[in-house]
């Protein structure tokens, strides 16, 4: 029939053998491309944070009351279970969404011209951590809820974050030997920025492990600390983190550093003022659901913020190979650092 490609035993073979070559070597995506599915695979990874939030927030963490099914006896949340059940089973359903998000990013990035073979890793570093996060979500329902498997299953998904937030930026620059922007004292400020960011998330697990929404209406326990010293050990530590993000502003200033880590610095400023912000409000309204569940949200674009911040301390120019598609779309190393 016309139009049906002809498609030989030859080529279903090489398909079925690694279908990942096999597209590569009929595709080439624009630089674009393979930025936007990044990018999407970077806010699910956000989304899957929110909604776990929100499957908690509303009593709905043992809504499926084992895993990988939903009961005993049946895949899906049924009827007699009621709205927990369809908030617990749709969270587990977005987890393919991600997958799908991060299989496009994995395939995108192989089938790019030439080959970045580091940008394909980090694609493949997503889909196994998703994959061992998917496990330990299995395994925090299996324990009832357990509040040490719920705060590492939180830390797993910031981890997958980062690796997003990188692998974003890696296909927004180019592969050669990167070049610092800014001098090393400025460098390992941020690193020591970045150190007490990790510390500051870590601690609100132990906040939201402690704290008072435990993720179902029955009696799940919790992390035998006293929650308000916690608390305040976390808004010490958000203190802080404001503090270097200010200081780090000003020593960019003085050094007149270039736009890219000035701006990103300013960035993480302003939504680290937003997330303190809704963080004290929750505290002194006794923690109402809905801010909390935006303080989550606030926390990954913290993170996201920070490891921009990282990411914008160099530069990766562009490695050109004559004759290869798609090149004239690649951003050049001098819009990505901005002028000096």
């Amino acid at each position: 029939m016309d139009g049906v490609p002809n498609v030989t035993r030859a080529d279903a073979a090489a398909a079925m053998r690694n279908p990942l070559a096999f597209i590569a070597a009929r595709w080439t995506p624009q630089p674009r491309t393979v930025q936007r599915a990044a990018l999407v695979a970077l806010a699910m990874a956000v989304v899957i944070v929110v909604t776990g939030g929100a499957v908690r927030l509303t009593g709905s963490g043992l809504g499926c009351p084992t895993w990988p099914k939903c009961t005993d006896d049946s895949l899906t949340s049924t009827s007699e279970m009621g709205v927990h059940g369809v908030i617990e089973f749709g969270n587990r359903m977005l987890t393919y969404v991600l997958c799908a998000a991060v299989g496009w990013a994995i395939i995108a990035a192989r089938s790019q011209k030439p080959y970045r073979r580091g940008v394909t890793l980090l694609g493949w570093t997503q889909f196994w951590v998703v994959m061992g996060n998917a496990v330990l979500g299995g395994i925090v329902v299996l324990v009832g809820l357990n509040p040490y498997t719920v705060a590492a299953h939180f830390l797993l998904s910031t981890a997958l974050i980062a690796v997003a937030t990188v692998m974003w930026q890696r296909t927004r620059e180019g592969d050669g030997a990167p070049r610092p922007l800014v001098g090393r004292a400025i460098q390992q400020l941020v690193w020591v920025l970045t150190g007490v960011s990790v510390l500051l998330i870590a601690v609100g697990t132990v906040v939201t492990g402690a704290g008072p929404h435990a993720g179902d209406s029955s009696d799940v326990p919790r992390m035998p600390v006293d929650w308000e010293m916690v608390s305040k050990a976390h808004a010490v530590l958000a203190w802080i983190v404001v503090t270097l993000t200010f200081a780090l502003w000003f020593v960019l200033k003085a050094v007149d550093a270039p736009k890219g880590p000035l701006s990103r610095t300013r960035d993480l400023f302003l939504v680290l003022l937003a997330q303190g912000v809704v963080g004290y409000v929750q505290y002194f309204t006794d923690l109402p659901e809905v801010l909390v569940g935006l303080h989550m949200l606030g926390s990954c674009l913290v993170w996201i913020a920070v490891l921009r911040v990282l990411l914008a301390l160099r530069e990766r120019p562009e490695e050109t190979v004559p004759g290869l598609p798609g090149q004239d779309h690649a951003p050049s190393s001098v819009s990505m650092a901005g002028p000096k």
